[in-house]
């Protein structure tokens, strides 16, 4: 299967470089892979689509403002970006400009809130850091950390929660999980009321899903690692729901491939801890998945080729030409999918 065999043309303008005013007002394309049809609804309108007894599965990571500037005790500005806490202070970064960064060279942030030094340089080029402060981490980023927008947004982020969901509740991602920046608090409690159930996983999506297809063979690519987990009390929710035959849902492809991941040949699920690579294209065998709520994705991406083996890639493709018609606003701050 041939990469190119997932481009679509995107007029720039199109990819959204703002949240909307109203998280739940963006614009929602229905598919209905049964009768093949398109509709045109806002998202609030999810509602009409899910039915009392499904069961929307999300992703609760938190994305922390893992952008950090610096000084090296030269004076010399650096760059990080934090990728993956390895154990204690130690992290993963993304370090600019790389080549000056070598082991034992120090860097200071925040006017000395926070001082780290490089360990080692490890595969790809990124750096080993060991982080000193006084005080807790998390606070000392919340104060001086920027959020590490995706590399397609030029504009400033005036409010740091618009690039979370709503609920977002355990740190350790580099980006969101932005098919759940739709949700608003209102809206889980009408679908509360409506009889839909909520579960939740925890992906921390990392720099890897920005990364571009290389290979001219879909077959050939090497997906990116990410760390997950599904608690008991989640696993419950999930499995009874299919015991019983009522829907799963997937809000985003973070907890869609969760899912994919921890579950057997029967569709059910258990309590796990660990890392996935699962890359899902076309031929894909879906073990548990009923329905997905997602955003847009680029041209050539793994996650446009996820939406694909869930809808067919030529039904995807020709919802996605219709989307450039119809002036859908595209990517992490864009509008929204409901794969029904």
């Amino acid at each position: 299967m041939d990469v190119k065999d997932f481009y679509y043309d995107l007029p720039e303008e199109l990819i959204a470089q703002t949240p909307i005013e109203k998280r739940d007002e963006s614009r929602l394309m229905v598919l209905n892979r049964e009768k093949q049809t398109i509709e045109h609804k806002t998202f609030k309108d999810i509602i009409d689509y899910l039915e009392p007894g499904d069961v929307l599965v999300r992703n609760n990571t938190k994305v922390i403002p893992a952008r950090l500037y610096g000084k090296k005790e030269t004076g010399a500005n650096v760059e990080f970006l934090l990728l993956n806490n390895i154990e204690g202070d130690i992290w993963e970064s993304i370090v600019r400009p790389g080549n000056k960064l070598h082991i034992g060279t120090k860097v200071i942030f925040g006017d000395g809130l926070l001082e780290a030094e490089v360990l080692d340089v490890m595969e790809g080029g990124t750096r080993k850091v060991k982080f000193t402060y006084n005080g807790i981490f998390n606070e000392i980023l919340d104060k001086i950390g920027l959020m590490p927008l995706p590399p397609y947004i030029h504009e400033e982020l005036k409010q740091k929660d618009r690039y979370q969901t709503v609920y977002a509740k355990y740190n350790g991602s580099a980006a969101a999980p932005t098919a759940g920046l739709h949700f608003t608090p209102e809206l889980f409690e009408k679908l509360k009321e409506k009889g839909v159930e909520v579960a939740n996983v925890t992906l921390h999506v990392g720099i890897g899903t920005f990364r571009p297809v290389k290979v001219e063979k879909v077959e050939e690519h090497h997906m990116h690692s990410e760390h997950f987990y599904i608690k008991q009390e989640d696993v419950d929710i999930i499995n009874k729901a299919k015991q019983e035959g009522r829907r799963v849902i997937a809000v985003g492809t973070t907890s869609c491939r969760v899912l994919e991941t921890v579950a057997d040949e029967n569709g059910l699920v258990k309590a796990t801890e660990g890392d996935t690579q699962i890359f899902i294209y076309p031929g894909y065998k879906f073990k548990i998945l009923d329905g997905l709520i997602t955003n847009f994705h680029l041209p050539e991406s793994t996650l446009l080729m996820l939406v694909s083996s869930l809808a067919g890639r030529d039904f995807i493709m020709k919802a996605y030409n219709e989307a450039v018609k119809e002036r859908y606003r595209f990517f992490s701050f864009g509008d929204a999918m409901f794969i029904n």
